[in-house]
């Protein structure tokens, strides 16, 4: 049974920085793709951050370029998204995806991921 618990969400001014963590169980994230996406009240899912083949390719929302950092820790088999410069329009619920169904296309499709899981809340006041 594969699970993906976030964890690290929570409120913070504008400019501040989180970072959330994404830990997985019956699955691998050396051999897998994994993402971040996230969900704002009344607004469609949509893609933050993906990483693949190993953690040594990523991919970001150009929203979130330059101020987000996704990354992986294999021995802990953890996905982390680093959150920095925080604005009030990154509030949202965060979630974490893992396991391309099939390559290539856009990494930001949502069917693409076979888990997810159950989401943190990132609330970001000015």
């Amino acid at each position: 049974q594969v699970q993906l618990v976030e964890s690290g969400g929570g409120s913070v001014q504008t400019g501040g920085s989180l970072r959330l963590s994404c830990a997985a169980s019956g699955i691998t994230y050396s051999t897998n793709c994994a993402a971040w996406f996230r969900q704002a009240p009344g607004k469609e899912r949509e893609g933050v951050a993906a990483i693949y083949t190993g953690g040594s390719s990523t991919d970001y929302a150009d929203s979130v370029k330059g101020r987000f950092t996704i990354s992986q820790d294999n021995a802990k088999n953890t996905v982390y998204l680093q959150m920095n410069s925080l604005k009030p329009e990154d509030t949202a619920m965060y979630y974490c995806a893992a396991r391309c169904q099939w390559y290539g296309g856009s990494w930001s499709d949502i069917g693409k991921y076979k888990y997810w899981g159950q989401g943190t809340q990132v609330t970001v006041s000015s």
